[in-house]
């Protein structure tokens, strides 16, 4: 079966394609942390063995797909993001294995984003959708500043191959240059929808009144898909029209370019948009405390993993919400 997307690794005369691996872990991943929230139910013990078993899988995807954020992205958040996610899935489930039950709630999160994101990736005619609705409101917005590219289809224009396109959708900006035109294609990553089914797993996983976590996510995804458009925007124009050339030779080096031209695309994207979005989803997070204080149960199980420290948000933040399903209990390490 052909993979979802080709991703081909080449490193030391070897080539390896993350993604044939990463499409069927996904799939495990997703049935075990899923199938572990039903089995919760009615069958602690099992849904412990199958959650471990998940956050095992867990771990294994992230380690097949880093090289894909690496190598073939050049992206040092999602790269390092990747790395850590290997050693911190493993902890996660020996800590669930040893009692954290807490992490049932992480565990079941991850679950619901699954079920969230996945169809994008899997269901062509709605991926296709998301990203024409990103690419007709990113052109929208970038004619009211007075940029107005053409919008593309299909793999090639004028008679020339759109650089890295992956479907012929209707999703290029064509910018005209002296030195050949610069494309701009906007991917489902570009749609915000992995940030959305983060936090849509996350919101829906908790317990809370269902009206104020049907709020909460409406807020949060609307804030999301927003500020992702000016994302869009901000990296057409600095790449399409070439704002960001600073340290060319430095940039070039560091993430192996041959043309120039592409500086402004990585100073753009993968410099200050990605450092920008940690910090605006850092933001998002202390709101959502703020809305809905029971999903500081996420929030503080993820920061134990991280640091090995327990926190008391809600007291923290002087807020009030329903007692937790359960509350946090450290492993016998």
């Amino acid at each position: 079966m052909r993979p979802l997307l080709q991703s081909t690794v080449s490193f030391g005369g070897l080539s390896f394609d993350p993604l044939v691996w990463s499409e069927p872990l996904m799939w495990l991943v997703l049935a075990a942390f899923l199938g572990s929230a039903v089995l919760h139910q009615f069958a602690e013990a099992w849904a412990r063995r199958v959650a471990v078993t998940g956050w095992g899988l867990f771990a294994a995807f992230w380690l097949v797909l880093a090289p894909h954020f690496i190598l073939t992205q050049k992206s040092a958040i999602e790269g390092v993001g990747g790395l850590a996610a290997v050693p911190l899935s493993l902890y996660a489930g020996y800590l669930l294995w040893n009692g954290r039950d807490s992490l049932f709630v992480l565990t079941r999160a991850i679950g619901l984003m699954g079920i969230v994101y996945v169809p994008f990736i899997t269901i062509d005619p709605l991926r296709q959708w998301i990203v024409e609705l990103v690419t007709d409101q990113t052109a929208f917005l970038l004619s009211l500043v007075g940029v107005d590219p053409l919008v593309v289809e299909g793999f090639t224009h004028d008679g020339i191959r759109i650089a890295t396109k992956q479907y012929p959708y209707e999703s290029t900006f064509w910018f005209e240059h002296e030195e050949g035109p610069i494309t701009y294609n906007i991917l489902l990553a570009c749609t915000g929808m992995g940030s959305i089914s983060i936090f849509a797993g996350g919101i829906l996983a908790v317990s809370a009144p269902l009206r104020r976590k049907l709020r909460t996510l409406a807020m949060t995804v609307s804030v999301i898909y927003v500020l992702n458009l000016f994302r869009n925007v901000f990296i057409a124009i600095s790449f399409g029209q070439q704002r960001m050339q600073w340290f060319e030779g430095v940039v070039m080096s560091l993430f192996g370019l041959s043309d120039p031209r592409m500086v402004s695309y990585y100073v753009a994207d993968r410099i200050l948009a990605q450092t920008g979005s940690v910090v605006v989803l850092v933001g998002i997070t202390w709101l959502l405390v703020r809305e809905l204080p029971e999903i500081t149960i996420l929030v503080e199980d993820l920061l134990f993993l991280v640091t090995g420290t327990e926190y008391d948000l809600q007291s923290a933040f002087d807020i009030e919400g329903e007692e937790t399903e359960a509350a946090a209990t450290p492993g016998d390490d």
